[in-house]
């Protein structure tokens, strides 16, 4: 989901609707790698690997990876790396990307909550929300986190990009935009309080194509978390919240910042 580097206040009353539940399923194409925010994923890559200490001998699970833009990074890091999505263009994308590079990379299509991995993975990504927060119901939405506990091993780390509902509470509605090298981007987000329910739309300009002016009318319903809620639910899976941020430079996380990047480890055995 991308982040403005910019953003103004949005329309108080709200103008988008809900898309339907299973939005996740089919809005997704490969016109997402022009977007602005997919050029900081070699900092990104950096910054995970300097939190969590690792080596380059972890093995590693990206959930809801897209077309691979992490899991090929960390591949061509010499890291052993599982990446799982639901769009099969991405995947198809993802699976080319990594025989023509010779990575040591698999990947697979599916729905997050079909795959059953135990105990396998030194690290599990969420990144760029990893849809967590994208599914029916907080009984499906909790189901993400079931799957990353039980894929690591005993203590194996869980590190997601998601955003922050305390900043959601406090700011929204709003819009954001961003100017990337190939297509200026914008967003806009609206809050349901009661639900914690974000609704997000957005897209972006090619530069040197005809601009039209933009309708979001439809916005994808998503749940946000708190910190509060998040530790909870780690503690519930007998795992921790180490660290949270706000971007990926290690700024602390706070309601003022969207963005929250939570480090969390599993219990040792």
């Amino acid at each position: 989901m991308p982040l403005g580097a910019g953003d103004t206040k949005g329309n108080k009353d709200g103008g988008m609707k809900a898309s339907g539940a299973d939005w996740y399923k089919s809005i997704w194409d490969l016109s997402i790698k022009n977007m602005s925010w997919v050029e900081d994923t070699e900092n990104q890559a950096d910054f995970i690997i300097q939190t969590l200490g690792l080596t380059g001998t972890e093995r590693i699970l990206d959930l809801a990876c897209g077309y691979g833009r992490h899991a090929l990074t960390f591949a061509r890091r010499g890291y052993a790396v599982v990446g799982v999505d639901i769009t099969e263009a991405y995947i198809d994308d993802a699976v080319a990307t990594a025989k023509k590079e010779n990575l040591s990379a698999r990947f697979i299509l599916s729905d997050i909550r079909d795959v059953r991995f135990d105990n396998e993975f030194d690290v599990v990504l969420n990144l760029a929300d990893g849809a967590v927060g994208y599914l029916e119901n907080d009984e499906e939405n909790l189901k993400i986190f079931d799957i990353a506990a039980k894929a690591l091993k005993p203590g194996g780390s869980h590190f997601m990009d998601i955003i922050n509902a305390a900043h959601a509470q406090k700011y929204f509605p709003k819009h954001t935009w961003a100017i990337g090298e190939n297509e200026f981007s914008f967003a806009e987000f609206e809050w349901d309080p009661q639900k914690k329910i974000m609704l997000y739309g957005g897209g972006g300009f090619r530069y040197g194509e005809a601009a039209q002016k933009p309708a979001v009318p439809e916005g994808n319903p998503t749940r946000l978390y708190f910190i509060e809620e998040l530790q909870e639910i780690y503690q519930q899976r007998g795992m921790q919240v180490l660290e949270t941020f706000s971007d990926f430079y290690g700024k602390p996380a706070s309601p003022g910042e969207m963005q929250l990047l939570v480090y969390a480890k599993k219990a040792e055995m």
